[in-house]
């Protein structure tokens, strides 16, 4: 469920759902997200509206989206990035950055965190169960040589299989957690049952597993 709190120049909204609990936004900015407190804990007019717009530029998850009050709907923190992302997190989730969509369907955010280890209650969204798990998987997959693309933005789509690895079709640069691009492409699968001894790429281990997800 998403709560929306609007102020002067600025309107947060919060999908508690999508959250990974990076705390980018109460580290930078504790007056506007202030934790641990009883009511209001969402205050947009705390911060200039650049900085609340920052916030949700930062976010990983795209569990914070700010757009300008009067911005004809556009969200502000929320428009697609020059170069299509997705940055593999060591021991943690893929993290996309571009015009997504999920199954040919529009994403309401150009962000989204998604399951590697396989087992978050919240597929293909990471909800952190990877940290509990102790999952281990590197951040640092080994560069490939891929020629430039031809187009470095564009729509990029997220296809989970059924019981399979996650499908993305579209101009996309494959970055490590330390910023290195490792891989570019306009097709790959990525693993998502945690099992695969190629990470990020899937290599059929899913099916020994007997990985089930929609």
């Amino acid at each position: 469920m998403t709560e929306t709190v609007a102020g002067r120049e600025v309107i947060v909204h919060f999908d508690g759902t999508r959250c990974i609990h990076s705390r980018n936004c109460v580290l930078r900015h504790p007056e506007v997200f202030v934790p641990n407190v009883k009511g209001a804990w969402i205050r947009p007019d705390a911060a200039p509206a650049d900085e609340v717009i920052r916030i949700g530029q930062l976010c990983p998850s795209g569990a914070i989206r700010v757009e300008r009050v009067g911005g004809g709907g556009v969200a502000s923190s929320n428009l697609p990035p020059a170069v299509n992302m997705v940055h593999v997190r060591e021991n943690g989730p893929l993290a996309f950055e571009a015009d997504l969509r999920l199954r040919g369907e529009p994403h309401d955010s150009v962000r989204a965190t998604l399951c590697r280890c396989g087992l978050s209650k919240n597929k293909p969204y990471c909800d952190n169960s990877h940290v509990a798990a102790g999952f281990t998987a590197t951040g640092e997959p080994a560069a490939r040589e891929t020629p430039p693309l031809e187009a470095r933005d564009g729509p990029v789509d997220l296809q989970p299989q059924p019981n399979g690895p996650l499908k993305v079709v579209g101009n996309l640069e494959i970055v490590s957690g330390t910023g290195r691009t490792v891989n570019r492409t306009r097709q790959v699968f990525f693993c998502r049952c945690g099992q695969s001894k190629n990470k990020p790429y899937c290599d059929g281990s899913h099916k020994a597993a007997g990985f089930v997800a929609d």
